[in-house]
């Protein structure tokens, strides 16, 4: 199959059309396990409230003027998102108080569960009941995306992904340039559609695809096609459903998903040694539920 010329897929799901609606839906994966930032770090400066979430891995929650979730909300709001689904585990009792008490304002905030940490497509399909027949924007819990490049992502049609500068995310973001270098890589075609993506780059595939080739930091829009896909994927070599197997699937199957190009940076909360920076990065930015 040429990638540059897709075939339609013979039947799409409702909400796949390139003149949808924008997306006002969207899930934000929150199951992880959180092992970095359980891990005490001595360098870390962090106050009992900070140390006390950092704790419990829920790194979501961590305090950095506010809880750093409010923030994520905020700019999916900006966007015009009003309904947020937060997927979760079954002992994460802290995140379903958290949807409650941030729900009523400009968004409304439910859970879905994740039984299991089985990898991010697993997490992506807990919520299908929540994403019905609409697109829906996908993210990390654990990154504060900017409102430009969230904007440019709701204006693509059907399927999307953020495409990240490498200059501009070594540059903006809090995240050092050698942990840059193991993100997922993108291949996309002159038309800004995605051709492959390959996730924890080898030496060989950083040459191939070269300096210049988007990164992706898992900001996605999908269509209610990759719950679907999410279904017929087999475990990675790590063991896990994972969400890029499902879109490289997608794309196999003639799904277009757009390559949405934005040179900001991103900031991470992975680990304890983030949450200064993060704070810092955040302090001037507006907060609106």
């Amino acid at each position: 199959m040429d990638a540059q010329t897709p075939t339609p897929p013979a039947h799409r799901p409702a909400g796949t059309r390139a003149d949808a609606p924008a997306p006002t839906r969207a899930v934000i994966l929150a199951r992880g396990l959180g092992t970095r930032m359980r891990k005490a770090d001595d360098t870390a400066a962090l106050d009992e409230k900070q140390a006390r979430v950092a704790a419990s891995g829920v790194k979501a929650l961590i305090d950095v003027g506010r809880p750093f979730l409010d923030y994520v909300l905020s700019v999916l709001a900006d966007v015009g998102v009003t309904e947020v689904c937060l997927v979760i585990g079954p002992e994460h009792d802290l995140l379903r108080e958290y949807a409650a008490a941030a729900s009523g304002g400009r968004v409304t905030v439910t859970t879905a569960i994740q039984d299991e940490p089985r990898g991010t497509a697993d997490a992506v399909a807990a919520a299908r009941d929540f994403a019905g027949d609409q697109r829906v924007i996908v993210l990390n819990s654990d990154n504060y995306y900017p409102r430009e490049a969230l904007a440019a992502l709701a204006a693509a049609p059907g399927s999307a992904l953020v495409g990240f500068d490498r200059a501009a995310l070594v540059a903006r973001s809090n995240v050092p340039a050698e942990r840059i270098r193991a993100f997922a890589l993108i291949a996309q075609d002159p038309q800004h559609r995605l051709r492959d993506i390959v996730e924890k780059p080898d030496e060989q595939t950083l040459d191939t695809y070269g300096q210049d080739a988007p990164i992706s930091m898992n900001a996605w829009l999908f269509t209610p096609a990759i719950f679907d896909a999410c279904a017929r994927i087999e475990p990675s070599v790590r063991g896990e459903l994972e969400i890029i197997d499902a879109v490289r699937l997608l794309v196999q199957e003639g799904e277009p998903v757009t390559v949405v190009p934005a040179a900001v940076g991103v900031l991470d909360m992975s680990s304890r040694g983030d949450v200064a920076a993060v704070q810092q990065a955040l302090a001037g930015i507006e907060v609106r539920l």
